[in-house]
């Protein structure tokens, strides 16, 4: 109980903009094969972790590419609390509306994409649609945030995958990054983090880090800011 408060205490601070980023990966540094399977990489005590950062969020965020390979329910179900509003970060808008999560009705659900892709009283689904400014890669990971916040979804919980995490963590966005390591070795498959190139490791992020076991697996978590 004791490591449960240690854990979790520290994210149930009062009402603010503050954004937490988690990736489960292998050690060799592999969230999933190349063809984007990922059940499970890590195991049952990340899993449950997980559905317990749900229910402390506001908005669990994902990218299309989670989405249509995991066709996940983003869903409160391995502890008490509720769901949190589903967010799908889709710039293109390329996603069938056939998606589970787009017709569950488990969770209210918002699509997010280019502002081009917009048409007025637009639904994806049964998600609304909501459009975001773009930058020089997809969307704009502050435009994001302040369309969410906007919303009243101030607490925003990015559970995947490693180019959406990646995105927030290079604009500054996140506050924490979460990086559970499984003892497994896969030797190909998608990265975690991928960032511009740096010459030196001076230049690489160098964050104050907690420590947590997870049964087999080790739970990193990075603090950025705050």
């Amino acid at each position: 109980m004791a490591e449960l408060f240690q854990l979790y205490l520290p994210l149930c601070e009062p009402q603010r903009p503050f954004m937490v980023g988690h990736l489960g990966q292998s050690l060799d540094g592999r969230i999933a094969t190349e063809s984007g399977a990922s059940h499970y990489v890590t195991g049952p005590v990340d899993i449950r972790h997980n559905h317990r950062m749900r229910a402390l969020f506001d908005a669990i965020i994902v990218g299309a590419g989670t989405a249509v390979h995991d066709d996940p329910q983003l869903t409160v179900r391995e502890c008490e609390g509720d769901s949190p509003i589903r967010v799908v970060i889709d710039a293109e808008r390329r996603l069938s509306a056939d998606l589970k999560l787009f017709h569950d009705a488990a969770a209210p659900t918002l699509l997010l994409c280019a502002e081009d892709k917009v048409n007025d009283g637009d639904r994806h689904g049964n998600a609304e649609v909501v459009g975001i400014e773009r930058d020089a890669e997809s969307l704009s990971p502050h435009a994001i945030k302040a369309a969410l916040g906007a919303r009243g979804l101030l607490r925003l919980y990015v559970e995947g995958g490693g180019v959406t995490v990646s995105r927030f963590l290079k604009a500054g966005c996140l506050d924490r990054l979460q990086v559970t390591v499984s003892p497994l070795i896969i030797g190909s498959g998608r990265p975690a983090i991928v960032l511009p190139e740096v010459t030196s490791l001076t230049e690489g992020l160098r964050p104050a880090v907690r420590r947590f076991d997870f049964g087999d697996d080790i739970m990193f978590e990075c603090r950025f800011h705050g």
